[in-house]
């Protein structure tokens, strides 16, 4: 055999060689990462068990209405009653309680007081009865009452009021003209206290003894 035949056997040889190892070596790469992927992925779980079967509910569970469900009658209820007091309020008369003011009872007026009036200097007492709207004189002293009341049926003590004016004037002598007259009380005389609103005159003293329907004056 020449030396020109066998260096194109060898060559081919050699290739072959070659394509043999590149093959082994891509087998090698392929099945290189499955098994080492097989070696360190993680146990399998484990299979699930089966659940438990439910247990079957009480009778008294089953029959008792959900909370939601026992609302529903008791809202609805409450609702009708409602509507039913709003009708009947609006059917009802609106009534207004107001309080009546509580009237005071007037206090009866009589015709006549009756005075008494005492002179300091005689030591003479008189006791005569006033009209009302009708001057009296007692001595040097007119008396004008007007007015004269007594206490109303809803008050405490019984008392009698009047209200008096009183002049001084000295009586004329004959054929001369009176002189004018002075004012000295002007006022309300109480019967049942006589020192609360008082005559103040030197000479004469005079107070509320009571009142009267009619009578003849002094």
């Amino acid at each position: 055999m020449n030396k020109r035949s066998i260096l194109p056997l060898s060559l081919g040889l050699a290739v072959l060689a070659l394509a043999a190892g590149g093959a082994s070596w891509v087998f090698a790469q392929q099945a290189g990462p499955d098994a080492g992927s097989a070696a360190e992925a993680p146990p399998a779980p484990p299979a699930p068990t089966a659940a438990p079967a439910a247990l079957p509910k009480p009778k008294d569970e089953a029959a008792t209405p959900a909370p939601a469900e026992a609302a529903k009658p008791a809202a609805a209820s409450s609702a009708d009653n409602g509507d039913d007091d709003a009708e009947t309020a609006s059917a009802a008369p609106k009534v207004r309680s107001a309080a009546k003011p509580v009237e005071m009872q007037k206090r009866p007026r009589y015709p006549v007081a009756v005075i008494q009036a005492l002179d300091k200097v005689t030591a003479e007492t008189v006791r005569f009865e006033a009209p009302v709207g009708r001057p009296v004189r007692y001595k040097s002293l007119i008396f004008t009452v007007h007015a004269c009341e007594t206490n109303a049926a809803d008050e405490n003590a019984p008392d009698a009021f009047a209200h008096v004016e009183i002049d001084a004037q000295p009586p004329a002598p004959d054929g001369q003209q009176p002189q004018p007259a002075r004012q000295v009380f002007r006022g309300w005389m109480f019967a049942s206290s006589p020192g609360l609103n008082l005559l103040e005159h030197p000479i004469y003293d005079a107070w509320l003894i009571a009142c009267k329907t009619a009578g003849p004056s002094a």
